[in-house]
């Protein structure tokens, strides 16, 4: 077992105690208690909430409540395992995001598993970036984030345009991506013992709800596995506690390889998307996500 602080630990407890009261088999349940989540902890007085239909989707974009940016647009794609997770439960990240930036957030519900294996996620984000350039945002002024299966769903989504030979984002920030449904990763065994989020059980009936009986080596399925060459920038950014810590390293040696400009930053004693906490080191987290958007948009 890794060896990990008295604080951490005691935090980490706490973290797994409320988790707890969120996390069951019962998916329905699991999704209402999500959203009820982002309904307390997405409540941020500056910023805006705006309906929006996508071609038959539903849609969130997230404005704060001034004088903004509005020649960029973040395309964001909320976590959940792909079997749960919506728009009003990613306020937990939208919300900050916005305000941290002073730029649009759209987000989208995208259809989940086990009733919409996949690729429908992949099919509805497609939507969502062809959205954007309908409405006249040019492939560059987008910057795409993502929280864990959002992750994973981000990656696939540049993979997807880049295999049929459209302009890719001008950016991509990861928040502990999902990226090997193979759970092949050291940090599934080195970090069993003191991730307070995820467990391999989980894990397995996450990805056998969206993968099925397909090849999860599938690049669009475990974009890990996917080919880089000429993405565009990406963020990655992940809790040293969590069991999905080797999906984010080998992504960014893989990224790295292909020639990539890729930057990891690993969080120590934090946990599975820790960023959508309400605490000092969450918020410093999401101040380093606005600072490399900035970096990137200038």
């Amino acid at each position: 077992m890794a060896k990990v602080s008295k604080r951490d630990q005691k935090l980490m407890r706490l973290v797994k105690s409320v988790h707890g009261m969120v996390e069951t088999t019962d998916l329905e349940k699991h999704r209402q208690s999500q959203d009820h989540i982002g309904t307390i902890l997405g409540n941020n007085k500056e910023v805006g909430y705006t309906e929006t239909d996508i071609q038959g989707m539903y849609g969130e974009w997230v404005r704060v409540n001034r004088a903004h940016r509005k020649e960029y647009v973040i395309l964001h794609c909320h976590g959940g395992g792909y079997s749960t997770g919506s728009s009003l439960y990613a306020r937990t990240l939208t919300s900050k995001l916005a305000a941290s930036t002073s730029m649009d957030v759209l987000c989208f519900d995208y259809r989940l598993a086990p009733e919409h294996p996949y690729p429908a996620a992949l099919k509805d984000a497609m939507r969502a970036w062809d959205y954007l350039m309908l409405l006249g945002y040019g492939a560059q002024n987008v910057i795409l984030t993502g929280d864990s299966a959002g992750g994973n769903l981000a990656l696939a989504l540049v993979l997807k345009l880049k295999e049929e030979g459209r302009m890719l984002p001008r950016g991509l920030v990861l928040m502990s991506p999902w990226t090997d449904l193979t759970s092949s990763g050291k940090s599934f065994r080195t970090k069993a013992e003191v991730d307070p989020i995820l467990d391999a059980e989980y894990i397995g009936r996450m990805t056998r709800a969206y993968a099925g009986d397909r090849d999860v080596k599938e690049p669009l399925i475990s974009p890990l596995f996917g080919d880089f060459e000429g993405f565009p920038p990406v963020y990655i950014q992940v809790g040293d506690n969590e069991i999905l810590l080797s999906d984010s390293l080998r992504l960014y040696k893989a990224l790295t390889e292909a020639g990539v400009s890729a930057r990891l930053e690993s969080f120590p004693g934090m946990w599975h998307v820790f960023q959508m906490s309400p605490f000092k080191t969450a918020n410093e987290a999401m101040d380093k996500n606005a600072q490399f958007i900035f970096d990137i948009c200038r």
